[in-house]
């Protein structure tokens, strides 16, 4: 296993599709592709790359936390409690853990993610 790893950001070999779970769902119908690229230590962290339709879904991180790189879409965040913010092809951000809000595909939206498990 080669300790430096490439994260390809338009991977040629087939995605993981999948839908939110329903009780999660809060309008549209937005579904996901997952190009899962890298893990290590154990299952603790995930690399890849992921993609969804425009849709609007509530978020739940629990004991996760999640590095984001967007390369293309937007998409609208909002904490519960918050306010919300817009991210665009190009920004970066991290949810930690406990994090709680409401996630809005605007744009069909791929980034790259990092998350690790506690």
């Amino acid at each position: 296993m080669s300790l430096l790893q490439t994260v390809d950001t338009n991977p040629t070999f087939a995605p993981k599709e999948s839908k939110p779970l329903l009780e999660r769902l809060i309008s549209g119908d937005p579904s996901f592709k997952t190009w899962p690229q890298d893990v290590c230590r154990g299952e603790m962290i995930h690399t890849g790359v992921w993609e969804a339709t425009p849709g609007v879904t509530k978020s739940i991180k629990g004991e996760t936390f999640e590095y984001c790189y967007i390369l293309s879409g937007v998409v609208e965040i909002t904490p519960d409690g918050g306010e919300p913010v817009i991210y665009k092809a190009g920004d970066q951000f991290i949810m930690k853990p406990g994090f709680v809000g409401v996630w809005k595909t605007i744009e069909t939206v791929k980034k790259v993610y990092v998350t690790v498990q506690a």
